[in-house]
């Protein structure tokens, strides 16, 4: 069997399988070079006996939790016999999904196409071109899917991250977010959390965690925190699989315009709306605390957990919040996080940063007037 490195080409052997056992093997290896991701703990004054953890999925190779996305899309188009040698692999993607997957079509050789909305961030264009993809911009969001549909009918490989996303990854384990978090976990004093929380992008991460914890016959809940309006929150809340977004976002990754195919309602049992001037108060806070920037829907996921712990403390409950830290802030430095770029979005983010700050320290998150 060939010796491979990330700079030598994939070389077939004369089977007729040959390049697709070459690029699973290849695939393993990167999977068992990467190190889980940090569960890294909070306590704060206002909440006694409620700990916080955020997992961070921005120190994956690629920066974000759709790491582990794409690797496991690129395992089931190969599994699946729909990849194969020189094919080039197309798919929609905000950014960070793309950027992980242009990561991995370069580790395979093969040339990659991200379908993106013009107004993605150009930190997220740049990278995924650094890597060797070509991005297509769509002046309208709602047509990404359909100009990947069109790059597919004409021999690419559509990975599809919002189609295929909840089934692509191995939920009872093999690359799961949520098996990692309990296993993380075990050791804690509040080894069961009490909640997890997460955005719903493809889906994909929620499913995911949603349907672990019931195999795992844990009594844990799911919250998906989401931008106010979103296309899940009023699909979740009507159950309702035609529902659409009442209002946009600037949240990239998360806050979807209509329900998309790797949305399950009955696995989650909370959705909590954010503002995106919470979530990027939020975002800013986070990097007070972490000394790490991170990008808005880890902000959204923090808000989204401070109005859960208000609720557990009002309630007198204690436990243990975890979430995720979705993508490197970086990426954002040219728009959330850059004051011109707010002011001129309508985006006065002060009051959220002040109601944010008061709620570690009193134990109730209230949303300022």
């Amino acid at each position: 069997m060939d010796t491979m490195s990330n700079d030598s080409p994939i070389r077939t052997d004369p089977g007729k399988r040959g390049w697709v056992h070459a690029a699973l093997a290849r695939l393993e290896q990167e999977s068992a070079r990467s190190a889980d991701t940090h569960l890294l703990r909070l306590d704060f004054p206002g909440f006694p006996g409620i700990a916080f953890y955020f997992k961070d999925e921005a120190s994956h190779p690629t920066g974000s939790l759709k790491h582990r996305l794409a690797r496991s899309l690129y395992l089931y188009a190969l599994c699946n016999g729909r990849l194969d040698e020189g094919q080039t692999v197309v798919d929609a993607s905000s950014g960070s999904t793309a950027i992980s997957e242009a990561w991995f079509a370069r580790l395979l050789g093969l040339p990659f196409i991200a379908v993106m909305p013009a107004c993605t961030a150009p930190q997220k264009i740049h990278a995924v071109q650094a890597l060797g993809g070509q991005c297509d911009l769509v002046e309208d969001p709602a047509q990404v899917h359909a100009r990947a549909a069109r790059h597919a009918a004409e021999g690419a490989c559509h990975l599809d991250q919002f189609g295929l996303a909840e089934r692509a990854t191995d939920w009872r384990g093999n690359n799961n977010i949520a098996e990692s978090i309990i296993g993380q976990m075990c050791r804690e004093a509040q080894h069961e959390p009490t909640w997890i929380v997460c955005g719903a992008g493809t889906g994909g991460t929620s499913a995911t965690i949603g349907r672990y914890l019931r195999y795992r016959r844990l009594d844990t809940r799911l919250c998906v925190a989401e931008p106010t309006g979103s296309g899940y929150v009023h699909g979740w809340r009507s159950r309702s699989r035609e529902a659409v977004a009442s209002q946009p976002t600037v949240i990239e990754g998360i806050g979807r315009p209509r329900v998309e195919p790797g949305f399950l309602f009955a696995v989650v049992d909370a959705v909590v709306e954010v503002d995106d001037a919470a979530s990027i108060a939020a975002a800013t806070q986070l990097e007070t605390l972490l000394d790490s920037r991170y990008g808005g829907s880890s902000g959204t996921n923090f808000a989204a957990c401070l109005t859960l712990a208000t609720r557990m403390r009002a309630a007198g409950e204690r436990g243990s919040i975890v979430s995720l830290l979705c993508d490197r802030g970086k990426r954002y430095s040219d728009t959330l996080f850059d004051a011109t770029w707010r002011r001129d979005h309508g985006l006065d983010i002060a009051p959220w940063q002040t109601a944010i700050a008061t709620a570690l320290e009193r134990g109730e998150l209230v949303a300022p007037d």
